[in-house]
């Protein structure tokens, strides 16, 4: 499964409310090329929850300086421009957004331990949907 991605978003605020109607955090995750933790989180929880249909997930690279990425006021970006602006200093981190581009739960930043990833990844996506209604 490696080399598979997440969808990558043009528009942030059009993913984050399409999510929302469907009662969802928008989740994104920063990741970057050759990232060994990305393709955990990617191919063994992102992935698989996005595919049955318990996530709205995307991806943006850290790096990518080209892409246009409209930001959720609007604003015209690039994902390494938003992933400086969040701060999102290290890959994977996964965010938890509501449709105004609020944080809904505490990000998950790195793999500090892979064996519990699966149990932090269902609290804070808990907690953001708590917080989205």
């Amino acid at each position: 499964m490696a080399g598979q991605h997440l969808p990558v978003p043009r528009s942030l605020r059009g993913a984050a409310q399409a999510a929302a109607q469907r009662g969802e955090p928008l989740v994104v995750m920063t990741s970057l090329a050759g990232c060994v933790y990305c393709e955990v989180v990617r191919n063994s929880h992102l992935g698989p929850m996005l595919k049955r249909g318990e996530v709205v997930a995307v991806e943006i690279d850290v790096r990518d300086r080209q892409s246009v990425l409209q930001g959720f006021a609007g604003e015209t970006s690039t994902p390494a421009n938003m992933a400086t602006a969040w701060k999102a200093r290290f890959t994977p981190t996964v965010l938890f957004f509501g449709p105004d581009g609020r944080e809904l739960a505490e990000r998950l930043v790195g793999v500090a331990v892979p064996d519990f990833y699966g149990e932090y990844l269902d609290a804070r996506l808990a907690e953001a949907r708590r917080r989205l209604r």
